[in-house]
């Protein structure tokens, strides 16, 4: 039996959709982060050394890292995949596998860095220390976050509400693994815009309107709690 290790406002939501869209039986074993400092608990590391959700476990196969995770998922039940997730894992060499292993890579290896420095920065004030400290290690990351992280956020969501104006899904016109893996990033992405984006808004209800979707998050809770979320 395949079981998903799912801690509560984290990435692992966005394996729990694409569980029930492929409607592959699994086990979910839920892990609650801990309340002062929000990480996970250290019982994970039982599972993976890392110690970080998601983490699958499928007989003596363990699996971590979201995009890995979605690819051995896409791979192990590709055939199958039910007509609405035939382009689940685009034909290697099309357009639509091009963009969908793009939007893999760009959900962690771009998006998700300006996201966690954007919750970094506006932790680090809160923290303890000197109260004389405290207005020089806000005025710096103030400065940061203005300066730096908010323009290459906002950059990118023009990026992505720009490529969603020509398409229906991220890889074109079907489903595929790339709106999986994109999921979490756009929904902690558009906590942190400050401008509308219709498109990309668009892409989120219908994304939240799949049934598939809400059994995850009946099942595995909220997406996000504020932008706590972001760090595992």
């Amino acid at each position: 039996m395949l079981t998903v290790h799912h801690l509560e406002t984290s990435r692992s939501q966005r394996i729990l959709w694409l569980l029930e869209e492929l409607g592959v039986p699994y086990t979910l074993r839920r892990y609650a982060r801990d309340p002062k400092t929000r990480l996970a608990p250290a019982e994970l590391k039982k599972v993976h050394p890392l110690g970080k959700s998601p983490v699958i476990t499928d007989g003596d196969v363990v699996v971590a890292e979201s995009g890995a995770i979605i690819e051995y998922l896409a791979e192990r039940f590709g055939a199958e995949l039910p007509a609405e997730l035939a382009m689940l894992d685009p034909a290697r060499g099309s357009a639509a596998h091009q963009q969908c292993r793009f939007w893999m890579h760009y959900a962690e290896g771009s998006l998700m860095n300006w996201l966690v420095m954007k919750l970094v920065f506006g932790m680090i004030p809160r923290q303890p220390m000197p109260l004389i400290v405290r207005p020089v290690a806000r005025a710096i990351c103030d400065k940061v976050q203005q300066q730096l992280i908010a323009p290459n956020i906002d950059t990118a969501l023009d990026f992505i509400e720009s490529h969603l104006a020509q398409n229906r899904w991220f890889a074109g016109e079907m489903l595929t693994m790339a709106d999986f893996q994109m999921s979490f990033a756009v929904e902690a992405a558009l906590a942190s815009g400050n401008r509308p984006y219709p498109h990309l808004q668009a892409w989120r209800q219908r994304v939240n309107a799949r049934p598939a979707y809400q059994r995850a998050l009946d099942k595995g809770g909220p997406v996000l709690a504020g932008l706590a979320a972001e760090a595992s």
